[in-house]
């Protein structure tokens, strides 16, 4: 009896882990496009130098970084397809969803700056584990570059 309560809890938690974690999935997705769409002005490239046309450009470091959590569902997808092998495609989306969330925030801080490109982008990403390194629990990625930012145009006055 108590084996199939057990096997009950289970199956409640990784149905909650499936349901809620798909809906917190969808949103921020969505949340991700629309912020895209919005900073799309701003150039990123992993180029070393600034084009050309940059050149006479104020720089800065700008970045962005974020921390996002495994849910329940998540964990023991992972782990069942850790045992015939093959791609984790829920990690896949975690890790998706962190670079391109890490990038945007890099991006919002340029704009704020006024910065029209970002240069020498470059991308990180750590574990963060849970349950004594037994998996992992979040994953952060941190994205930072060089902001270009133009400089006031001269007047020749005074």
């Amino acid at each position: 009896m108590e084996a199939l309560f057990q096997i009950g809890v289970f199956a409640l938690l990784l149905g909650l882990g499936f349901i809620f974690g798909r809906r917190a999935e969808a949103k921020h997705y969505k949340s991700i496009f629309a912020r895209e769409d919005a900073l799309r002005g701003v150039i990123v490239s992993t180029d070393r130098f600034p084009p050309v046309e940059f050149m006479n450009y104020h720089s800065g470091l700008v970045s962005g970084n974020v921390v996002i959590s495994v849910d329940y569902f998540k964990v023991v997808s992972a782990g069942l397809r850790g045992i015939v092998g093959g791609r984790i495609r829920s990690y896949e989306t975690l890790l998706d969803r962190a670079r391109r969330e890490a990038l945007l925030r890099m991006q919002e801080q340029a704009h704020a700056a006024g910065a029209e490109a970002i240069i020498n982008t470059k991308i990180e990403t750590s574990r963060i584990s849970g349950n004594g390194n037994k998996g992992i629990a979040s994953v952060e990625v941190l994205a930072y570059g060089t902001a270009l930012i133009p400089q006031p145009a001269k007047t020749g006055l005074g």
